[in-house]
């Protein structure tokens, strides 16, 4: 009974500080980004490519961020397959109420990839004027100091830096649940890899270099792999350099969501990462507060200890952090977000057990088949 009692506390109390550790983390990489970052000196030309396909909740507010940036020098490059979509009319509408941005809008279709939204950015590439490109997706919201921040975060050893999504203005139970999904979930573990200095590419916002891009097989190097952002991972690690992820990720405000829209959602993102990173995708299992609780109801009952007050304060110490680092960056936070986390964490071992199930999925109404590549990434 005391080994059974040692080994759950230890997991318990390794699991609880790992989760306290890393919001401690992403607390100081916010704590460090000034309210705006200026422009640098020399400010390069900078390429801004913007995927569209369909309207979206706040479809005009995202896009229409990109032309209200402090920034001297850039273009603004919208992709469509179609001209029929529903987004391009408001796209037009955009480009024409802002006259002094260069911005253009080049519908047609690339197949390269089963990746369709790799297929509607390579015409953007193609046609980008300048060395530095930003692929940016278009629920992005950008600030004034968009590219500033990307532009700072570069070092000499970096070859990408890219931002995960941070969920905001979320409308309903659902809606709250992606936010904790995107925000104190993703995004925090994201900033932590990052300071471990093994940063994970984000799709949502990614600054290259073209001639590293180049270098490596061009845009169609990105095709390597379902996903763009795994592929875009391997890629800048193959050339030795590292992946950034900037202190402060950018928002993406969300709207109304239904429950099935966030399952199906968390579930393809799953299912990408169990196939372009099996061994790390193995340990998922263990994220969440289910293992520390768990482990302390186990260590408390052996202990002959109340096993509820102990749950209770173990939880309150674990959702404290997660609180900390919304007031500290300003994430979505609520009173019911605790409930919320709790939510969450309970869905994640039935994600990940899901994610082994099956690989299919649906993106943007278009049906997606991982393959069988047999291979341990």
């Amino acid at each position: 009974m005391l080994t059974l009692t040692i080994v759950a506390g230890s997991i318990c109390a390794t699991t609880v500080l790992v989760q306290v550790a890393s919001a401690f983390v992403a607390v100081l990489r916010m704590r460090a980004v000034p309210s705006r970052v200026p422009v640098p000196q020399h400010a390069p030309a900078v390429s801004l490519i913007r995927p569209v396909c369909g309207l979206e909740n706040f479809s005009a507010e995202t896009l229409g961020s990109a032309f209200r940036l402090d920034y001297p020098n850039y273009e603004i490059i919208f992709c469509a397959e179609q001209e029929s979509d529903a987004i391009v009319p408001v796209v037009n509408r955009l480009i024409a109420a802002h006259p002094g941005v260069r911005a253009r809008l080049i519908i047609g279709k690339d197949r390269i990839s089963a990746n369709p939204k790799l297929n509607n950015i390579v015409k953007g590439w193609r046609a980008a004027v300048h060395d530095w490109i930003v692929i940016a997706d278009s629920n992005v919201l950008m600030p004034r100091d968009y590219i500033q921040r990307l532009l700072a975060t570069w070092q000499p050893d970096t070859g990408l830096v890219c931002s995960p999504p941070v969920g905001c203005l979320p409308d309903g139970v659902f809606a709250e649940l992606e936010c904790a999904f995107l925000n104190t979930y993703q995004a925090r573990w994201q900033c932590v890899a990052d300071s471990a200095g093994y940063g994970f590419a984000q799709g949502k916002s990614m600054l290259w270099r073209r001639e590293l891009l180049e270098r490596a097989g061009g845009i169609r190097a990105l095709a390597s792999e379902l996903a763009e952002d795994a592929a875009s991972t391997k890629v800048v690690r193959k050339l030795g350099l590292r992946v950034r992820i900037v202190d402060r990720p950018f928002l993406q405000p969300l709207g109304r969501r239904t429950a099935s829209e966030v399952w199906r959602r968390q579930l393809r993102w799953a299912r990408l990462r169990r196939d372009s990173f099996k061994s790390l995708f193995g340990l998922e299992v263990f994220a969440g507060s289910v293992p520390a609780l768990v482990a302390g109801a186990i260590a408390a009952g052996a202990a002959d200890l109340p096993v509820m007050p102990c749950l209770l304060a173990l939880a309150a110490v674990w959702y404290a952090a997660e609180a900390w680092l919304c007031l500290v960056a300003g994430w979505q936070l609520s009173r019911r977000s605790p409930l919320i986390w709790l939510m969450r964490d309970l869905l994640l071992p039935v994600l990940w057990a899901a994610s082994w199930l099956g690989r299919d999925f649906v993106w943007r109404n278009t049906p997606m088949r991982i393959a069988d590549r047999g291979r341990n990434a």
